[in-house]
């Protein structure tokens, strides 16, 4: 089966080109093979899809434009049927071809077999099989070995059960150890604070005693200045005293 594609090749309607690009592009995208005939360069393909178009499926004017796909001489659709159908994942189906295995549309296909068919085959098999309609006890139709499996399941439970606890307890030690780990790291933070706090007051004192020993040694300058001034000032009250009596005894000779 070949699909047909009727285009316009030098159409000067951009609304028609894009339509054309779109049904090209998504076909090629697929694989799925195709032949383009030209309505614009060839009155043969022109005629022939004019008259293989459905009568209700033309416009008012019933001329059909392009883009106009065939699968044979079967007609599929023009670009709005098209696009609907890839909107619905149901191109395959629009074209008149299988889906190939494994893609959405054929998933589609295989849900929509089981739900037409699968009522319909339940009660087929339970008129051929009328005794699977009633229950028998478990322990009957599967004897020893369900109460092996039984057994078997509450063993993996309980081993489950078993590391389960184990992880929990492994999990539990780890947020002591990290609980532990985050207290020393504490500790040792305010010990540092400590620390450094003992160190400033340290510097502090040292500090305050240099100062203190600094006035101290100003004070003694001051005061051994002013002892050299009071000398200075005696010394020259002396001076003075022994000059006045200088002058007196040279006047006592003179007379």
């Amino acid at each position: 089966m070949v699909i047909k594609v009727f285009l316009a090749s030098s159409s000067g309607s951009t609304a028609i080109k894009k339509k054309q690009q779109d049904v090209v592009g998504f076909l090629e995208a697929l694989k799925v093979d195709y032949t383009q005939l030209d309505i614009a360069c060839n009155e043969e393909n022109r005629m022939w899809m004019r008259q293989n178009v459905p009568e209700e499926k033309k416009p008012a004017n019933g001329i059909p434009l392009p883009p106009q796909i065939f699968n044979e001489n079967g007609y599929c659709g023009d670009y709005e049927t098209f696009f609907d159908a890839k909107e619905d994942n149901m191109v395959y189906a629009f074209l008149g071809l299988p889906p190939p295995p494994g893609s959405k549309e054929a998933e589609q296909a295989d849900e929509a077999h089981v739900v037409e068919n699968g009522t319909h085959a339940e009660e087929t098999n339970a008129e051929e099989n009328p005794d699977d309609s009633i229950e028998v006890p478990v322990e009957e139709r599967n004897g020893d070995a369900h109460g092996e499996e039984v057994l078997a399941a509450d063993e993996e439970e309980e081993g489950e059960g078993g590391e389960e606890e184990e992880e929990e307890v492994a999990e539990g030690e780890t947020a002591d150890d990290e609980a532990t780990e985050g207290e020393t790291a504490g500790d040792e933070a305010l010990a540092e604070e400590d620390q450094a706090v003992e160190e400033t007051d340290e510097v502090t004192e040292d500090t305050a005693q240099a100062e203190e020993e600094e006035e101290q040694e100003e004070e003694d300058l001051q005061s051994e200045e002013e002892e050299e001034l009071r000398q200075l000032e005696e010394q020259d009250e002396q001076g003075s005293e022994e000059e006045e009596e200088a002058e007196v005894q040279e006047e006592e000779e003179t007379e």
